[in-house]
């Protein structure tokens, strides 16, 4: 299928690794122009090399930054028409462990990141005749982790603010929707399993992580199979899509 995104430009953070890269890779290969940002400038780089797009160092946290990064997008591309919201991270700990600077991290870290691309962009995306946003967001902000106390806490802000925006946004024609991940392969799940020094391979670790999660499929998710609807989300052939969290976590969502 067509999804009508040749010559549409995307700006898409956190772009450097994991689900960023996997999307933002799909939209090159759909013909998407294609911005991308992160803040380490060599492992954007590499991730990118030899492919079309335009690269920018980036804080998202840092506002005037992320305005000079999308200024210089739109500029390059004569406009903007789709933003993935990807930049985040988790922090493993429980309401115990956290220290009130790690939940005030968090927060900002969840609900700016967005807001600050959403601002710098919103000029182009009323302009554009297929404006979409994409915020990437997890399972846990409908099932908390005790595990993950601040990060689940921080998740169900972004998705109730996800909500807020796409009705904020439409009449501007800017379509908003959330994907919420649950567990996928990308590198802080490598990093946990190097860090517990497990005697098996990482298949078999994360086999057994999945059946103590409870993952109905079994296994943890790719890259790719989240970056395939964040990029149908962004088409404009789901242009009555908007105000919409869609999961993709293999069936560990427990609510209806």
């Amino acid at each position: 299928m067509d999804l009508d995104l040749t010559g549409r430009t995307v700006v898409v953070t956190g772009a450097s690794s994991g689900v960023g890269l996997a999307t933002a890779k799909m939209l090159i290969a759909e013909g998407a122009n294609v911005a991308a940002c992160a803040r380490d400038a060599d492992r954007l780089k590499t991730a990118f090399d030899g492919l079309p797009v335009h690269l920018g160092t980036c804080d998202v946290l840092d506002e005037s930054a992320v305005q000079d990064f999308v200024a210089q997008a739109a500029e390059a591309f004569g406009g903007i028409d789709g933003v993935v919201n990807n930049a985040g991270r988790s922090l493993m700990a429980r309401l115990s462990e956290t220290e009130d600077r790690q939940w005030r991290e968090e927060l900002e870290l969840k609900i700016f990141s967005v807001l600050h691309v959403v601002r710098a962009t919103q000029p182009w995306l009323r302009e554009s005749a297929a404006a979409s946003v994409v915020n990437v967001n997890a399972i846990l902000a409908r099932q908390p982790e005790a595990r993950l106390a601040a990060t689940s806490a921080a998740r169900a802000a972004l998705l109730n603010l996800t909500k807020t925006l796409s009705g904020e946004l439409a009449a501007d024609g800017i379509r908003v929707n959330s994907v919420c991940l649950g567990l996928i392969d990308t590198g802080q799940w490598r990093r946990r399993y190097e860090a517990s020094k497990s005697t098996l391979d990482f298949d078999a670790w994360s086999a057994e992580l999945a059946a103590d999660r409870g993952i109905p499929l079994g296994r943890l998710g790719t890259a790719d199979e989240v970056a395939f609807p964040i990029v149908s989300l962004l088409s404009p052939r789901a242009s009555y899509v908007t105000g919409s969290a869609i999961d993709v976590g293999g069936g560990i969502a427990r609510y209806l």
